[in-house]
């Protein structure tokens, strides 16, 4: 079992700064990637950055040059640096993981969610 556990979310104005953190625990192995995900009211989730385990990182044009990917392998926690937030940024933000159990099962596990309203 992998768990993942966000945290940073919360309400901030057009154009200010938040910084989501995502934490995995349990019986890892290894990780070889982790992702945020967004979810907004009606809409289905969408990709916002992945990052491998070698660094290469990928962000869905929308977020490119605002938003930062980051991973602390040692820790096994990926963090999003999000910058000139706008109000279509608002929505629930999910962590995934992908990688091996230390029973070398693949596991993708799916953290709770972090809301990030940014007003207008």
């Amino acid at each position: 079992q992998v768990q993942l556990v966000e945290s940073g979310g919360g309400l901030v104005q057009a154009g200010g700064s938040l910084r989501l953190s995502c934490a995995a625990s349990g019986r890892i192995f290894s990780i070889n990637a982790m992702a945020w995900y967004r979810q907004a009211p009606g809409k289905q989730r969408e990709l916002v950055a992945g990052i491998i385990n070698g660094g290469s990182t990928n962000y869905a044009d929308s977020v490119k040059g605002r938003f930062t990917i980051s991973m602390d392998n040692a820790e096994n926690t990926v963090y999003l640096q999000m910058n000139s937030l706008k109000p279509e940024d608002t929505a629930v933000y999910y962590c995934n993981a992908a990688g091996r159990t230390t029973s070398q099962r693949a596991f993708g596990s799916w953290g709770q969610g972090t809301q990030v309203t940014v007003s207008s």
